[in-house]
């Protein structure tokens, strides 16, 4: 899961990574089906489907587990047929957030997302009622502790690559794209051995929202812990800042 606040603990997020693998190798195994379907099973033809390989690069999924996933999804037209689907909402305190899923069974989806909003005292709203609040951007998170690369020659290339920003954090390195350029910067430091934690395009929020009741911080974070828990979502963004 990403996009838990505005940059994540890297060893409290590797920790929940690790608890989570099999949901986030559920979550990648559908995201190639889709990849596949949408521009063929040979990635040096499909920059979305590279993108993914190397999420699951990223995650530690074997090699021969993304060979099977694209040999299936390339051989079974009767393979499940997901769909991307996006839920806005706002949990305690008019925080916002959006949902990503991956879904065979919308009506599913739909019931579990309305679940967790409900029980954690938030609401879901219409499509656009949060979204204006975050930019689509592509997102490159680098671990402090994995890359060997000064900082200067880091921000050099993601820069020379066609990146927009580059920020330093106590434990990582964060890289912003236009969301167009994001598959031709994250090839551009994977040419250089740079280890990327996360690669993806995400909604970063424009403003963060403080939470100062204890029940508040409760309640959002109930939701946050049933959509994590939920194998048809991929991805949530809010803008609380933890």
């Amino acid at each position: 899961m990403s996009g838990h606040s505005k940059f994540a603990n890297i060893k409290h997020k590797k920790e929940k990574n690790d608890a989570k693998k099999g949901k986030i190798f559920t979550v990648i195994g559908r995201e190639i089906v889709v990849a596949v379907k949408e521009g063929g099973p040979d990635p040096a033809n499909n920059s979305k489907l590279r993108d993914v390989i190397a999420k699951a690069k990223a995650n530690n999924m074997p090699n021969d587990t993304i060979e099977r996933g694209i040999k299936k999804a390339a051989g079974d037209a009767n393979a499940d047929n997901f769909e991307v689907l996006t839920y806005e909402g706002y949990g305690p305190s008019g925080v916002a957030i959006i949902v990503q899923t991956l879904t065979d069974n919308k009506n599913r989806t739909a019931g579990n997302v309305r679940s967790a909003f409900t029980k954690g005292s938030g609401n879901i709203g219409t499509p656009g009622s949060v979204s204006f609040m975050f930019d689509k951007k592509g997102q490159i998170i680098i671990d402090k502790e994995e890359c060997e690369m000064d900082a200067d020659d880091l921000m050099m290339i993601a820069l020379d690559a066609g990146a927009e920003d580059f920020a330093e954090e106590e434990d990582s390195f964060e890289v912003l794209t236009d969301p167009d350029e994001f598959s031709t910067v994250r090839e551009a430091l994977e040419k250089e051995g740079i280890p990327m934690l996360e690669a993806q395009v995400a909604m970063i929020p424009q403003n963060y929202v403080t939470l100062s009741d204890e029940q508040d911080v409760k309640n959002l974070q109930k939701t946050l812990d049933l959509l994590d828990d939920d194998d048809d979502v991929t991805d949530v963004w809010h803008n609380w800042e933890e």
